[in-house]
């Protein structure tokens, strides 16, 4: 006896999920013919649509954009459905799941526009500054009297070393290098006025 009861459940909420299954392909037809039948649609499927996409992006706004997003798509494409015996809310889900997936890359391209952007406007602000910097630079080693100042310009500017310094300018690598240290000293002491 316990037996038979079951069956009679089991065969009830069958009976149950199809008659829905029947209701619910009826409200998509309808809604295929006239978009306005589409807000029953909405209303039924909207809370479950919403907590799906607010569980997985965390914030209500976005779940809140995302969700319209899904029923603009889900109406704009509702004459290419196919009744496949699976709930409406189902192809809802895959709209949201791709429209979720879509605002991430996006906000990852946008993320790295970002940085790309504060990394371009730091690296030309700071040539900037070197230029600014090297420019009054230049400015003081022309204040330096005319040995430190030429012994400075090769070393620094032609970017020559101490031997080449010292053939160039017949004096001794000594000479340069002592050449060099006043001139140094004598700009960080201009640049520590300024």
């Amino acid at each position: 006896m316990a037996g038979v009861s079951a069956l009679k459940r089991r065969g009830k909420e069958r009976a149950r999920p199809d008659s829905a299954d029947a209701a619910e392909r009826r409200q998509i037809e309808a809604a295929q013919r006239d978009p306005a039948c589409f807000a029953n649609l909405y209303e039924a499927n909207f809370e479950r649509v919403y907590a799906f996409i607010l569980r997985r992006v965390g914030d209500r706004d976005h779940a809140q954009d995302l969700t319209a997003d899904v029923f603009h798509k889900a109406l704009e494409g509702l004459g290419h459905f196919e009744w496949r015996s699976v709930p409406f809310v189902v192809w809802l889900f895959r709209i949201a799941a791709n429209a979720i997936a879509d605002r991430g890359r996006g906000f990852k391209r946008l993320e790295k526009l970002k940085r790309s952007m504060i990394e371009l406007d730091r690296s030309a602000t700071e040539d900037l500054e070197e230029a600014e910097y090297r420019a009054r630079l230049f400015k003081l080693v022309d204040k330096l009297p005319a040995d430190q100042r030429h012994v400075v310009t090769m070393r620094f500017a032609k970017e020559q070393s101490t031997a080449e310094i010292a053939k160039a300018i017949g004096r001794s690598e000594g000479a340069v290098k002592q050449l060099q240290f006043r001139g140094l000293q004598a700009l960080r002491s201009m640049v520590g006025e300024r």
